[in-house]
């Protein structure tokens, strides 16, 4: 089993050792009544059969402790004091939007005023060639008894 180089070692066998099984007392059995004997109910089913068991109680959840009552002056101090924020934010609302709005057309007048402004700058300032006074062009035309005919 080893090479020949390999020296010899001595094999120990290990026997498993039993556990002693743990001693087992029986205790008596003793029957015990339940406080109250429960109702036994029969019920006959349609096809003649007879189911015979125990009545069970439902279950009957814990009963939930009462809410504490809240007082109306204070469902409506609450109520009105949502009702006033709500008015000072809309009033608050619509005086930005008139400032916003007076602004606006602020600056639509001043807008208004540059443009006509500046359109009399341009007719009184403007160069034409020509120095105040009509002129009229008249070509081909005949003139008889103070009528124009072109």
């Amino acid at each position: 089993m080893y090479p020949d180089h390999t020296p010899q070692r001595a094999v120990e066998v290990h026997q498993p050792t039993a556990i002693p099984s743990p001693v087992v007392h029986s205790a008596p059995v003793v029957p015990v009544q339940p406080g109250h004997v429960p109702t036994v109910a029969s019920i006959v089913l349609p096809d003649g059969r007879v189911v015979t068991g125990y009545a069970i109680d439902a279950v009957r959840p814990e009963p939930v402790a009462a809410k504490p009552a809240v007082s109306r002056a204070a469902v409506n101090v609450a109520l009105g004091g949502v009702g006033f924020l709500a008015v000072c934010g809309g009033l608050l609302l619509l005086t930005s939007f008139i400032a916003a709005l007076t602004a606006f057309i602020g600056q639509l007048i001043i807008l208004a005023a540059v443009i006509f402004g500046g359109w009399i700058a341009v007719q009184v300032l403007g160069t034409s060639g020509h120095k105040g006074g009509t002129t009229v062009h008249i070509r081909k035309a005949t003139f008889k008894r103070n009528h124009f005919h072109g």
